[in-house]
């Protein structure tokens, strides 16, 4: 079993167990068929991925990993928020006519905003300061610009990466470490999908600064279970685990935006069956 089985595994247990039941509330999200999307949710889920010991990727059904590290391109290294820049169709349902999200994601980290030390975007802002000043308590991104709301098709889930560097005795190296918040999380369909999208990002930014990548931990304010994915949730915990596999990026590759999805090495992938057909609530 990996250590990212065990904890999907305990939280859906932990909300299905727990958790509080939004039936007969009123909800904002819905069903295809017009049917109110209600789930049972916990509230402030905290989970910790240490990726010296292995990376976070579940065994209980396979995570596209090279379709996961393929979107954080497209937000944190293309800053698009065009979906005719992604090759999956993770968004096409909020996309409008010419393929725009709005103000969201890819194009919240491009805006460039003046320093002291010069323009940035968010992205260029982190790989200075781990540069420059790696100790700094201030290294973070937010997407959750409350100035453009209203021109974003989805408002930002994943909504803040805080980076902080420490030093372990005996290494020469600093440890890059990162706290990813996020506003709410769809646990069937999004929760590990995310695990691993961040657990990459965090291993592209290290390399990218000469850093080893140490702990992901990840703050669910929302972390609920849908009331149409339940028995999927219940079948998808029972099954048989494997162990983690091994996941790496080539170490050729130093520039932060020189990185493509051939760079991500996925080897002992063993996982159970993919569940086909997830209803999506919108």
């Amino acid at each position: 079993m990996s250590r990212a089985d065990l904890i999907f595994i305990d939280m859906c247990r932990d909300i299905l167990d727990n958790g509080t039941d939004t039936r007969g509330e009123k909800v904002r999200p819905h069903w295809e068929d017009g049917t109110p999307a209600y789930t049972i949710k916990q509230f402030g889920v905290v989970n910790r991925y240490d990726l010296r010991e292995e990376f976070p990727a579940i065994t209980l059904r396979r995570t596209a990993l090279k379709t996961c590290m393929e979107e954080i391109l497209w937000i944190w290294q293309r800053k698009s928020n065009n979906i005719h820049d992604l090759k999956a169709h993770i968004w096409d349902e909020w996309a409008d006519e010419n393929g725009s999200i709005g103000k969201a994601y890819g194009y919240q980290v491009g805006v460039r905003s003046q320093y002291r030390e010069g323009m940035f975007d968010q992205m260029d802002r982190v790989l200075y300061d781990l540069k420059n000043n790696p100790f700094s308590r201030r290294i973070m991104t937010s997407l959750y610009n409350h100035h453009d709301l209203h021109e974003m098709n989805l408002y930002p889930c994943a909504w803040s990466m805080t980076y902080n560097v420490t030093q372990r005795p005996g290494e020469d190296k600093l440890t890059l470490n990162a706290v990813l918040n996020q506003r709410s999380q769809d646990v069937l369909a999004a929760n590990n999908w995310n695990v691993c999208q961040y657990a990459i990002l965090l291993m592209m930014v290290a390399q990218s600064v000469d850093m080893l990548p140490g702990e992901l931990v990840h703050v669910i304010a929302d972390a609920h279970i849908y009331d149409r994915h339940v028995d999927i949730v219940r079948e998808l915990i029972s099954r048989p685990t494997y162990p983690a596999p091994t996941v790496r990026l080539n170490p050729e590759i130093k520039d932060f935006y020189a990185f493509t999805t051939d760079d991500l090495i996925v080897e002992n992938y063993q996982h159970g069956p993919q569940v086909r057909n997830i209803p999506i609530a919108i």
